[in-house]
């Protein structure tokens, strides 16, 4: 019989539908791990995913999309492979995202991220993001319930990051249409996992980025969109097109994947555990730190990848350039030399914000204050709204046996569905 831990992280869809035994099966190799049949690591510790995600010099994030599996475009030469990874960068899946960009190029678009996502910007949004819930939330109330991942939490997100970005209103309902019929990042199916073709979101968004990146050039408004139009390098040196193009494409996209995961997954542990939907109620201002052993026990993103472009160590262990790590983030977030009893929800958790949900590092997810607002803010008006929260048994099952599809990826954690009951408020 096949131990938990041999099976293809990468392809096996009952991995990637409770991927948390196979971690933990794989954390009793140790906290770094070569399967037996396979050509990279894995790696399950809290310290070693730290090491790992702040060691920028040794490790390249070029394999994010891809993953650990995937094989190199080259044959890694040397202790040194950084030249051979810039050669290829071509040849990597979408070698071109900030993401997966190092050094002085990913630190210079990554500046203009973190001039765009400012504090007060994100704050200024928060009137538009609490209409829009208030309305949002008060729809599917009154008929009762509905489909959170599909009614709420994507259209949601959407139109958040599409009203803080400034894209059209006339074109939103089309972009939501291209993201719904594509596959997610990391789809199991590797045959799936590209960005060419017209149709695919990364590809088909360009154009309209590159028209409202022109326009703004030509008369500014008062949206991101125009501050990136603008923009100049603190060497006062402009970006290119294709990187602005490249750069809002992203921000779009990467805009709503870690948010509309978020609110599902916090669904469901604001219904199955007990007496959490209570004390929320009596107390909505414990929903921030909710939504953090959330992201603790079960986060948007199960994985990071990352490449050994010079030899090197994860602790003790030498790894030599060219060797590949699947870093998983599950095994970070519940390694019991960190957490104490890592396995269950605690509202409250010492230290909750250590966790390593938005990874670590120059690479930490830029979008984490605005998925924390967005969710945050939604969750407040369904408590508001209502007088009790439940899910469709018919769908998913009795409490303590539930049964939820989960999109078959091996780097997003989100459900694919998840059937809601909602009892309106007095």
């Amino acid at each position: 019989m096949q131990r938990l831990e041999d099976r293809d992280y990468f392809t096996d869809y009952d991995v990637a539908k409770d991927p948390y035994p196979f971690f933990e099966a794989v954390r009793s190799h140790g906290p770094v791990w070569q399967p037996d049949d396979k050509d990279y690591l894995i790696v399950t510790g809290f310290e070693e995913t730290l090491e790992i995600l702040n060691n920028h010099r040794d490790f390249s994030a070029i394999i994010g999309l891809a993953g650990a599996a995937a094989p190199l475009p080259f044959e890694p030469e040397g202790s040194d492979i950084t030249a051979q990874i810039e050669a290829n960068r071509s040849n990597f899946l979408g070698g071109d995202q900030v993401v997966m960009l190092d050094d002085e190029p990913h630190t210079k678009l990554r500046s203009l991220m973190n001039r765009l996502f400012t504090p007060s910007r994100l704050k200024a949004n928060e009137e538009y993001m609490t209409g829009l819930s208030e309305r949002m939330v008060g729809e599917v109330v009154a008929k009762g319930g509905c489909d959170l991942i599909s009614e709420i939490a994507t259209p949601f997100v959407t139109l958040v990051i599409s009203d803080l970005l400034g894209v059209p209103a006339e074109d939103r309902e089309t972009f939501m249409k291209m993201i719904d019929a594509s596959p997610a990042p990391g789809n199991l199916d590797s045959s799936l996992n590209t960005h060419e073709g017209e149709m695919h979101p990364m590809v088909a968004m360009t154009g309209y980025f590159y028209r409202y990146i022109t326009e703004r050039q030509e008369s500014p408004r008062d949206d991101i969109l125009t501050e990136l139009a603008q923009a100049e390098y603190h060497d006062g040196t402009r970006p290119s097109m294709m990187d602005l193009m490249t750069l809002g494409v992203f921000m779009f996209g990467a805009g709503q994947d870690t948010s509309a995961k978020l609110l599902g997954n916090s669904m469901r542990y604001i219904i199955d555990v007990p007496g959490l939907q209570q004390k929320l109620r009596a107390d909505p201002s414990l929903i921030p730190a909710m939504l953090e052993e959330v992201l603790r026990l079960e986060g948007s993103t199960k994985q990071l990848s990352r490449l050994a472009r010079r030899d090197t160590k994860i602790g003790d262990l030498p790894v030599k350039a060219g060797t590949r790590v699947l870093i998983g983030l599950p095994g970070g977030n519940r390694d019991p030399r960190r957490w104490e009893n890592p396995q269950d929800f605690v509202l409250d958790r010492p230290k909750i914000k250590e966790h390593v949900a938005f990874g670590r590092g120059k690479h930490v997810c830029a979008g984490a204050p605005l998925a924390r607002a967005e969710v945050r803010i939604i969750l407040e008006k369904f408590l508001e709204q209502t007088s009790h929260i439940d899910l469709d048994e018919a769908r998913h099952g009795p409490a303590g046996n539930r049964d939820f599809d989960f999109e078959p990826s091996f780097i997003i954690r989100g459900l694919s569905e998840l059937q809601v009951k909602l009892t309106p408020a007095a």
